[in-house]
């Protein structure tokens, strides 16, 4: 396919997601489908084509005066991409299997873009009614904030101790090109061009062989600053997939037991075959069974309950961009209905003297800061650690570190913008003895 014809299916595409309100992933899907004809690459260069329209939706529909699929791919090509007018009018130039050519209403507007008066969510390229959230964490700094979750996200990899050392992973993986992440001590991390398909890290003998594990770097960290300890009785309430219960099991060597289970047993059903293969022997599954307590047993026993919570993942969206525009207040308010169940939860778990861990991929007050005051007053045997003192795990790079997040009296947030990780908040409280 030409250039000119994968922006013509890009538009068609983000037609269909803005019409019947899916996934990108099941539009793209669809499209791939009904299209037999296009290869790989032409797939992977009109989802980049998408996704990247979805980051900049809001400023590319200001610059172009219209909220249409149209008018917002060809905005994001000159605010995202970078294109002139004259290289923009040469993908749209009404030649077969092109998309029409410009008119002069469409030349003009992209031959000056102007957000000059555009407000922060338009800036920021997230949904208007999330600005006073936004603005209540971020200040005057919101639009900077969206900006930075709206860009794209690179690949980051975690190695795992427990087979390998990071030189031993990035010899490995040199033909991508792997740098060491800034923060966490165990990260790699892969940058991928706008056009370019994503490596297929999960075919790479040091993924099969468990070396590595996909996970982003702010994950890592969140996972490091619970401050697990070799040999201590940890309950990993939300564990989903087992991306976080994979690295503290790695940071325990092994040794203490992780009882790992989720609300939802689906999500679950991954964390067999990557303990396996990753060679974790410290993790017990408890699978929930009807209405049955599979942590009955625990009451009172752990030295940490982590809490990966459920959230509206305003922090992924430099990986999920359709999500952002998907997201409503009424789904903000089941979310901290489920967080307030799951922290209660927790509570009860823990010993005297232990600890919760509580982390989202949020940078809404709402689904942090406020959930811990809100377990602190409810639970005066429970005070927060301050969060300084969660970041001496990470050696020398503490001090860069809390200079760089966003750091508050209940926990910090990491962000984009301020530490290149997707946005995560992490706080601890603990019970008194």
């Amino acid at each position: 396919m030409t250039p000119a014809a994968r922006l013509s299916a890009a538009i068609k595409v983000l037609a269909d997601i803005e019409a019947r309100r899916r996934p990108a992933a099941d539009a793209l899907k669809d499209w791939g489908l009904a299209h037999r004809f296009a290869g790989s690459g032409d797939r992977a260069a009109i989802a980049g084509l998408v996704y990247d329209a979805l980051r900049r939706k809001a400023s590319a529909a200001w610059i172009m005066g219209a909220e249409t699929p149209r008018a917002i791919l060809l905005g994001m090509l000159r605010r995202e991409r970078n294109l002139d007018v004259d290289a923009i009018s040469r993908l749209a130039d009404g030649s077969r299997f092109a998309p029409e050519a410009l008119n002069e209403h469409e030349r003009a507007r992209l031959q000056a873009p102007n957000l000059a008066d555009a407000p922060p969510h338009v800036l920021g390229d997230y949904p208007e009614w999330l600005d006073g959230p936004l603005a209540a964490v971020f200040g005057e700094e919101r639009a900077e904030e969206g900006a930075a979750l709206a860009s794209r996200a690179p690949l980051d990899l975690r190695v795992n101790t427990l087979k390998a050392s990071r030189d031993e992973a990035l010899r490995m993986l040199s033909h991508l090109h792997p740098e060491p992440t800034r923060w966490s001590p165990d990260g790699l991390r892969i940058r991928v061009a706008p056009d370019a398909k994503s490596p297929a890290v999960h075919a790479e003998p040091a993924f099969l062989r468990g070396l590595v594990e996909i996970q982003d770097e702010g994950s890592q960290l969140a996972a490091l600053l619970t401050g697990v300890k070799s040999g201590e009785q940890i309950v990993d309430l939300c564990a989903g997939a087992g991306g976080k219960t994979l690295a503290i099991a790695t940071a325990m060597d092994n040794h203490g037991q992780i009882y790992a289970t989720d609300p939802d047993k689906r999500r679950l059903a991954p964390i067999h075959a990557r303990l396996e293969r990753a060679g974790v022997r410290n993790v017990q599954v408890r699978t929930p069974k009807g209405e049955a307590d599979v942590l009955s047993d625990l009451a009172g026993r752990a030295d940490l309950v982590l809490i990966d919570a459920p959230c509206t993942g305003t922090g992924t969206w430099r990986r999920n961009p359709d999500a952002k525009w998907r997201v409503r207040p009424g789904a903000l308010e089941q979310r901290i209905k489920e967080q307030q169940s799951v922290l209660e939860r927790a509570a009860s778990l823990v010993k005297p003297g232990g600890r919760i861990a509580y982390v989202t991929c949020s940078v809404i007050d709402a689904e942090n800061g406020a959930q811990v005051r809100g377990v602190v007053s409810k639970h005066p045997d429970f005070s927060v650690t301050p969060p300084r003192e969660l970041t001496r795990v990470l050696g020398e790079r503490a001090l860069l570190f809390n200079r760089a997040i966003l750091m508050t009296g209940e926990g910090l947030l990491m962000t984009p913008r301020r530490t290149d990780t997707d946005g995560f908040y992490v706080s601890q409280l603990v019970r008194r003895t």
